[in-house]
């Protein structure tokens, strides 16, 4: 059992209180009518019925009991009921290779497009949605889903140590989103790639036209800028950052690949993305999203406490008017 309104039960304790006081008292017509005649006080104890003048008052205290309990809106078990929303199924494939912390985009390539996606799950509408990491491989890390405040704790937490297999395979992520779709049938299905697009394993064009004959649609978001950035290592003793170098030594720029995400999307009826430090890119994104066909989505059953104080509300007021009505003068003898 729950309660609605638990602040409600101070004025419970507060009327067990008020009884124990007025138990203990002195309780008779001298301490009531202190200025009350002799007389008057041996009428009307020869009129009042003191059984009756008991019952009625525990009556209604009672009755102001249950009164009380019945504000403080308990609740007992649970309602079930099935939602059903409008909206599209969406999956959003994010980058988690080394390239990605970049620092050409500010934080980095990686925090950078955390908030972007953060920024979207937090207005989208009745859509489901589910996140893929991939780097070398790809993981199907939160599944549909319309809990947005899961999908933003999940989010939260990406960083490019999650996939150990290193690289970009665009094509695996592809490939793992076509799973992650609960119906394979329909057309409501999106999928939004965030990846500074270098490729390295070159299947993404087919895998991706594979991809649209199942009903997808794929979106790609760049992320970095045309100037690029130096891949940031583990710090040194000396607090310094150490940069990715290749095999020669030289340090490693990492460059977006617009061509090959814009290549992705010609062939998937999609829409290239891009964002730098300057852009809002889920804005753009959201209104792609928004302005899609939706579909019925029969999510998950929503749980609720049902209210159960009717019944209470019922007796006590019940109570109250018995109270109320029960004389107290003595029967007339005839």
């Amino acid at each position: 059992m729950s309660f609605k309104y638990p602040w409600m039960i101070f004025f419970i304790l507060l009327q067990i209180i008020i009884i124990l006081i007025l138990k203990y008292k002195k309780n008779d017509l001298s301490s009531a009518l202190p200025n009350a005649s002799e007389k008057v006080l041996r009428t009307l104890e020869e009129k009042l019925d003191k059984n009756k003048i008991f019952w009625k008052n525990k009556i209604i205290m009672l009755g102001l009991f249950f009164l009380t309990i019945a504000s403080t809106g308990p609740q007992i078990g649970t309602k079930v009921r099935p939602i059903e929303r409008k909206g599209v199924d969406l999956v959003i494939a994010l980058d988690t290779s080394t390239s990605m912390n970049a620092e050409d985009v500010k934080p980095s390539r990686l925090e950078k497009t955390k908030f972007e996606i953060g920024q979207l799950i937090r207005k989208l509408k009745g859509d489901r949605v589910a996140i893929i990491v991939f780097a070398g491989s790809s993981h199907l890390y939160l599944p549909l889903t319309t809990d947005y405040d899961a999908a933003l704790l999940f989010l939260d937490q990406i960083d490019t140590q999650i996939i150990p297999t290193q690289g970009t395979s665009i094509s695996s992520a592809i490939k793992t989103s076509i799973s992650a779709f609960s119906e394979q049938k329909d057309k409501f299905k999106v999928l939004i790639i965030f990846t500074d697009g270098e490729d390295h394993e070159g299947e993404s064009i087919k895998t991706a036209r594979q991809a649209v004959k199942m009903g997808l649609s794929i979106h790609t978001v760049g992320v970095g800028s045309e100037k690029g950035g130096l891949i940031p290592e583990l710090k040194n003793n000396n607090g310094n950052k150490k940069y990715k170098k290749d095999k020669n030594g030289k340090l490693i720029t990492s460059k977006i690949n617009r061509e090959i995400l814009q290549k992705i999307t010609s062939v998937s009826n999609g829409k290239f993305f891009w964002f730098d430090n300057n852009r809002d890119t889920h804005k753009e994104i959201l209104e792609v999203i928004t302005g899609l066909q939706k579909k019925t989505i029969s999510t998950h059953e929503y749980f609720e406490y049902e209210d159960r104080y009717q019944l209470i509300s019922i007796l006590s007021l019940l109570m109250l008017v018995i109270g109320l009505l029960i004389p107290t003068q003595r029967l007339s003898k005839f």
